[in-house]
């Protein structure tokens, strides 16, 4: 059922809110999008309420040109890649391997050979750690981590740790949730064999300055990964510009399928990195004596892919492309000015994470309410948030929290959304009085 005039969603807003005019038609992309049609907690008796989607840095919601072209292939072209001369295998092939391509102009690589597909990116960390980092980290190494960091790059390291003895150093943030980079350069040593930090916190929103990262390590000959899963779908990334050696970026974020991620890394770095996993499609030849491997990215990419997930990814990055990153960004930022005031104005709220040029997240308690009560009660009203702890334990200790609410908006969200969450953070807050 579509959403009625009692809709918050459908709520127009004041002729002089000031706000921007929309950066692409935002009507005919919540077209594409079928289940922002779709009413909630529907049942016998009681009339569902309108979905408001706020849970975006956890998982986007896919537009139908995704959905399509991976039902299309399921349907009409689908085949094992790689390994076949018969029609369809080639058609598929061809298919999946022009998402390297996709994902190559994405982040502006050198090129296609840099782009290795992983099923997340949690997978692109742990790959990195096991292949890189077992065969350049040792006892007495360091590497430099940030305290926002998600668990992706902070459990791997540590799995590796107690097989290789070196040590993890964190970079602090202030209160805002902004890096210390005074602090940053001053961990860094000549022990320090890698920095790995986020291009964009998902629990704060902050957007460290990632170049200036990468600058700073550079002049000490340290190499640098960026965690990037909660920047790619929200602005151009070039991984020239940056200077980045490894960057890493999740599907389902950027409004594609699971099961599918991406690892960029430097042609030389690859190069140096032994396997992943064994099997097939990542052998040059296999005896009983030995076996040989092929070159980067298909080292890494043991067995059958992700096909109908990579073609997916495809058709996420052409989205996404074809509205604009830039635009995309400028939109959401519409959105977190106007929620980050409103919120903000709420006796008792406190906002998480107030750093400049954050990314559209929106982190926050209520002064003597749970968490989790909020996010239930929210979702009541048809509003879906995140509740917990985010996967950044670490980042709850910096701040003395056990867990936050957490909104964040995606491509698609309206003021009229924002302004949903905030009747629904007003009537928790009477709920409970």
């Amino acid at each position: 059922m579509s959403p009625d005039a009692s809709d918050p969603r459908c709520r127009p807003m004041p002729a002089h809110h000031g706000l921007p005019a929309e950066p692409y038609d935002l009507d005919a992309v919540r077209e594409d999008f079928p289940i922002l049609k779709r009413l909630v907690h529907e049942r016998p008796g009681r009339l569902g309420k309108p979905l408001v989607y706020l849970d975006n840095a956890a998982s986007a919601q896919k537009p139908r040109p995704v959905i399509e072209a991976m039902t299309r292939c399921m349907e009409l072209e689908y085949s094992n890649v790689h390994r076949g001369v018969h029609y369809l295998s080639q058609q598929t092939t061809d298919a999946y391997e022009a998402v390297r391509d996709k994902v190559q102009t994405l982040l502006n690589a050198p090129s296609r050979e840099n782009i290795v597909f992983t099923r997340n990116a949690t997978e692109a960390f742990n790959l990195v750690a096991s292949t890189w980092g077992r065969t350049f980290l040792g006892p007495g190494d360091e590497i430099v981590v940030s305290v926002l960091e998600h668990h992706a790059n902070i459990v791997p390291w540590q799995l590796l740790q107690t097989e290789n003895g070196f040590a993890i150093k964190v970079i602090p943030c202030d209160d805002r949730g902004v890096l210390d980079l005074d602090a940053y350069a001053a961990l860094l040593g000549p022990k320090t064999k890698l920095v790995s930090v986020t291009h964009g916190s998902n629990v704060l929103g902050t957007v460290p300055p990632a170049a200036e990262i990468v600058r700073i390590a550079h002049a000490r000959g340290i190499p640098v990964m960026l965690d990037g899963s909660q920047a790619v779908p929200h602005m151009p990334v070039d991984v020239q510009a940056l200077d980045a050696d490894f960057y890493v970026f999740t599907g389902h974020k950027l409004y594609g399928p699971t099961g599918i991620g991406v690892l960029y890394g430097r042609k030389e770095l690859l190069a140096s990195m032994p396997p992943y996993q064994g099997g097939g499609d990542m052998i040059a030849s296999v005896s009983f004596n030995g076996t040989t491997y092929r070159e980067p990215p298909y080292r890494f990419e043991a067995g059958t892919p992700p096909i109908i997930e990579g073609i997916g990814l495809g058709a996420a990055i052409d989205y996404v492309q074809t509205l604009g990153l830039a635009n995309i960004g400028a939109h959401e930022h519409t959105l977190l000015e106007y929620a980050s005031v409103r919120l903000a104005a709420i006796e008792g709220v406190r906002l998480i994470g107030t750093a400049p040029g954050k990314a559209a997240i929106v982190s926050f308690v209520i002064e003597g309410i749970h968490p989790h009560d909020i996010g239930m009660l929210a979702d009541q009203m048809g509003v879906a948030l995140r509740v917990g702890r985010h996967c950044a334990e670490p980042l709850m200790e910096r701040f003395g929290l056990e867990a936050t609410c957490r909104a964040s908006f995606g491509l698609y969200n309206t003021i009229a959304e924002a302004e949903a969450l905030v009747d629904a953070v007003q009537s928790v807050k009477e709920f409970f009085r």
